[in-house]
């Protein structure tokens, strides 16, 4: 469901919206996207999950040294724990984004509820992005979650 967000956000980008916004997709956080934290005020992860409450929760990530530390895939928790390693320094305020998912089987689409998750999701966003960056960290702490 992150792809389709970073591509429903590109599509407004296309048409003007939202330039100081930068947009990654992957399927999996990699060593590597530590150095894409570089320079960044904030970075928003967006995964689908079954956990979240509907339509979405957002909570604050910190660095963690976890067991996917040593794997090809990591945690957004450890990606921010390489990030403090190789800089030296703390890393942007993140937040993941958890978007309510209810079916996950290989090639199939958004659910019914999936999409309406999404479409909520969308609105959140596009307000949070509508506003200056000076008061987003009040929106972030009434975010559902």
């Amino acid at each position: 469901m992150g792809p389709e967000l970073v591509n429903r956000l590109k599509g407004e980008q296309d048409a003007g919206a939202y330039p100081e916004l930068d947009l990654l997709t992957d399927f999996q956080p990699q060593v590597e996207h530590a150095l894409d934290l570089r320079q960044r005020s904030r970075v928003l992860i967006a995964d689908a999950s079954l956990r979240a409450r509907p339509p979405f929760e957002l909570t604050r990530m910190q660095p963690l040294r976890d067991p996917s530390f040593t794997t090809h895939a990591l945690t957004p928790a450890a990606v921010l724990q390489v990030y403090r390693e190789i800089e030296g320094a703390e890393p942007p305020a993140t937040f993941l984004l958890a978007i309510r998912g209810y079916r996950f089987a290989l090639g199939e689409g958004l659910s019914a509820g999936a999409t309406t998750n999404l479409t909520a999701c969308m609105r959140w966003l596009r307000r949070l992005l509508a506003t200056e960056a000076s008061r987003w960290d009040a929106l972030l702490r009434h975010a559902p979650g």
